[in-house]
């Protein structure tokens, strides 16, 4: 008689979920909350401890740096889409060396360092995707010191224009923009607020850009770029 035996079964394994990036940073998690900005909140303050990175889920982020002399610039408009504070990923950086704050109402997801490194070494998606931004704003600050060395402070302010409106960027650009100071736009492109207010008005003449309770840019701002 032939003998039955029981086949050995392998033990069941439940398959772990694939890692989704966009998923991460749109939910709160460990190591992960997500905070509402009225404007003119800060996000972090230049000199406090540097321990999280931030993501912007929406709106528009102003970066600020005060000299020993007490004067600020502008060094930078982050949107949707952008990290904050990713120096914290290194040992070196123990403090914040610039502040943040929301330009107009935001909403923000504060990563702790623990938990950023964590998916960084153990999601590849989402560390290619980090990889990816970094070189993009590495290859963005490039650009930015080109741009400062080299053209008109009027070729300076269309170009910032025309970043703020995200055109050059994958999917329609805003075109309308918040309302940003002139003060503001002189700080980023190293320029007096009296020129930029000249060059703003001569934009809006030439059709460049109106104003209609925030700021609409046009694609045909380009000229002033292209032009020599």
């Amino acid at each position: 008689m032939k003998k039955r035996t029981l086949k050995k079964l392998t033990p069941f394994r439940s398959r772990k979920p694939v890692f989704q990036p966009a998923a991460f940073l749109a939910k709160i998690g460990t190591g992960r909350t997500i905070s509402d900005l009225k404007k003119g909140a800060a996000v972090f303050s230049q000199g406090e401890a540097s321990d999280a990175v931030f993501y912007i889920q929406k709106g528009k982020i102003k970066v600020t740096v005060i000299s020993k002399t007490g004067k600020e610039a502008t060094i930078g408009l982050l949107g949707e889409g952008h990290f904050l504070g990713e120096e914290c990923i290194t040992a070196m950086k123990l403090h914040r060396v610039a502040t943040a704050t929301a330009l107009v109402p935001s909403t923000v997801l504060r990563i702790e360092r623990s938990e950023m490194v964590r998916v960084l070494h153990e999601e590849q998606l989402f560390s290619e995707l980090f990889v990816s931004y970094l070189l993009a704003r590495n290859a963005r600050v490039q650009e930015d010191l080109v741009d400062q060395l080299f053209n008109s402070s009027e070729k300076r302010l269309a170009r910032a224009l025309l970043l703020l409106a995200q055109f050059g960027k994958e999917g329609a650009p805003e075109t309308t923009i918040p309302k940003i100071s002139q003060e503001t736009l002189a700080d980023m492109i190293g320029t007096t607020r009296s020129r930029v207010n000249f060059f703003m008005n001569r934009f809006r003449k030439l059709g460049f850009i109106e104003y209609n309770g925030g700021l609409s840019i046009h694609s045909s701002l380009l000229n002033v770029i292209l032009h020599d």
